[in-house]
C-alpha cells in the first residue's frame, strides 16, 4: 500500500489533526486556521479545505473500522439492517398500518409488533 501522504511537505500528525479538527468541532475553516497559527502551525484555510477533501473519507473509513473493531470485542453485538417501510392511515376507529417487509424472517415479528402496538392503542382509546 502507498503512503498517502507521501507528496506533502506537511507532516501526517498535522494533517490529521487539521481534519479531525475540523470534523470533530462545529469550526469553519478560517477558525481552524487560527487555532494552528496560535499553535504555530502556519498554513492556509484553503489547505484545511484541500486535505478534509482529499482525506477526510479516508479518515472516515479509518474511525468505521475503528468502531466495528470495538463492537466485536463484545459477546453480544448486533447489527440490524431490516427494512420496514410503514404507512399509517387514520380513520375514525384508529390508525391502520400498512407494511411492507423486505425480509421474509422478519415479517412475523413485525406483524406481531403491529397488532401489539394497536392492541395497546385501543387499549387506551378505550379508556378514555
Amino acid at each position: 500500500m502507498t503512503n498517502p501522504f507521501r507528496y506533502f511537505n506537511s507532516s501526517p500528525e498535522v494533517i490529521r489533526l487539521v481534519v479531525m479538527m475540523y470534523v470533530k468541532y462545529p469550526l469553519s475553516l478560517r477558525n481552524v486556521e487560527d487555532l494552528l497559527a496560535e499553535r504555530g502551525i502556519d498554513i492556509c484555510h484553503e489547505t484545511v479545505r484541500f486535505w478534509w477533501n482529499r482525506f477526510g473519507p479516508m479518515f472516515a473509513a479509518e474511525v468505521r473500522r475503528k468502531r466495528v473493531q470495538a463492537m466485536r470485542s463484545y459477546t453480544h453485538w448486533k447489527w440490524h439492517l431490516d427494512e420496514v417501510y410503514v404507512k399509517i392511515w387514520w380513520n375514525r376507529f384508529g390508525p391502520l398500518f400498512a407494511a411492507e417487509i423486505r425480509r421474509k424472517r422478519v415479517q412475523q415479528h413485525c406483524q406481531r409488533y403491529f397488532s401489539l402496538t394497536t392492541a395497546v392503542y385501543d387499549s387506551d382509546a378505550a379508556a378514555r
